[in-house]
């Protein structure tokens, strides 16, 4: 079995410093968020599976769902209508 060298890029994100003051986060803070964000958000719009997402977030896949669940945000793409032909 051969491993997949895991690398990371470093994306520097302008934010007011009013933004920040309103939000009442540090620098640090405001990055975990951030991240967090937008991996709920690129999730819901399917742009990366809840493995990645979780990734993007920094934290362990179920944390990520538990987080899915805090935001209201359904962990399943399937419609009702498609679950329907599914069972059956």
């Amino acid at each position: 079995m051969h491993s997949v060298a895991q690398t990371e890029d470093t994306v520097t994100l302008r934010v007011p410093h009013h933004v920040q003051v309103m939000l009442n986060r540090t620098a640090e803070e405001l990055g975990r968020d951030l991240r967090l964000y937008s991996a709920l958000m690129l999730f819901q719009l399917g742009k990366l599976s809840a493995g990645a997402a979780a990734e993007l977030a920094g934290v362990p896949k179920v944390i990520f769902l538990d987080l899915c669940a805090q935001y209201n945000l359904p962990i399943s793409q399937i419609t009702p209508d498609e679950l329907t032909a599914e069972v059956g």
